[in-house]
């Protein structure tokens, strides 16, 4: 299992600026904020979100969105960093080799394989891979302080309509082992994004199993942002 670093291939100025303006912003930045109609663009609203977008679009990531979007910045960033650490490296020994679990800003950005979770065609989880779901479970309600984005994503084989479904029920269907194990429904942004957000070539194989995936965000919520602002003695506008 591979932990990579995405803010390493981005230009410094670029991340500074995103910091500057999403201290300011973080406020607006909300899953729950979030409706059907922005499905495709970044999870969030205001200025900060609007570069998180600019950064995110290089990847066509929504869960890089996600992250960069929901940003603190500051010192105040450094504090919700630390409190990501410890989670994520709790999820890389849950997960094992059904996802690869990266640490990415503020944030924790999660992927797992269609192929482990889910049959061809199906969006029924493999019995296979319970346990791990379960210890993922029990990992999240050790943080709770914070909000996950659940996305579903498929190859480009099918139509287009039925891909989008396809990707919407997978994320539900893991989104209800989570809740199923005591996950608030709260805490939950559940999205399938179809064959959108490609990540590999859909006209080889390994391109096409790579797109075939569901992502997580991880992120602060708001009652950890204020912790963190207030334990490092910084002030956000609202």
């Amino acid at each position: 299992m591979k932990t990579t670093s995405f803010l390493a291939n981005i230009p410094s100025k670029m991340i500074l600026l995103v910091i500057l303006i999403s201290t300011n912003f973080y406020s607006c930045n909300s899953f729950k904020k979030l409706n059907n109609a922005q499905r495709g663009a970044i999870i969030g609203v205001g200025t900060g979100a609007a570069m998180g977008a600019a950064i995110g679009r290089k990847s066509k990531n929504p869960a890089i969105y996600a992250i960069v979007g929901s940003a603190v910045g500051g010192i105040a960033g450094t504090f919700v960093g630390k409190y990501m650490d410890k989670q994520a490296e709790k999820l890389k020994k849950d997960l094992d080799v059904l996802a690869d679990v990266e640490r990415v800003g503020e944030g924790i950005k999660i992927t797992m394989k269609s192929g482990v979770l889910f049959d061809f065609n199906s969006s029924k989880i493999n019995p296979t891979v319970n346990e791990n779901l379960i210890k993922f479970s029990e990992t999240l309600k050790q943080y709770p302080d914070t909000e996950i984005l659940v996305a579903g994503h498929t190859d480009n084989v099918g139509t287009e309509a039925y891909n989008m479904k396809l990707s919407q029920q997978r994320a539900e269907a893991v989104a209800a082992v989570l809740k199923a194990n005591n996950v608030s429904k709260s805490r939950l942004t559940v999205l399938g994004y179809g064959e959108k957000d490609a990540v590999a070539d859909n006209t080889l194989e390994s391109g096409r199993e790579q797109n075939r995936r569901v992502e997580f965000a991880i992120v602060a919520n708001d009652k950890l942002k204020k912790e963190a602002t207030k334990a490092t003695g910084e002030t956000s506008l609202k």
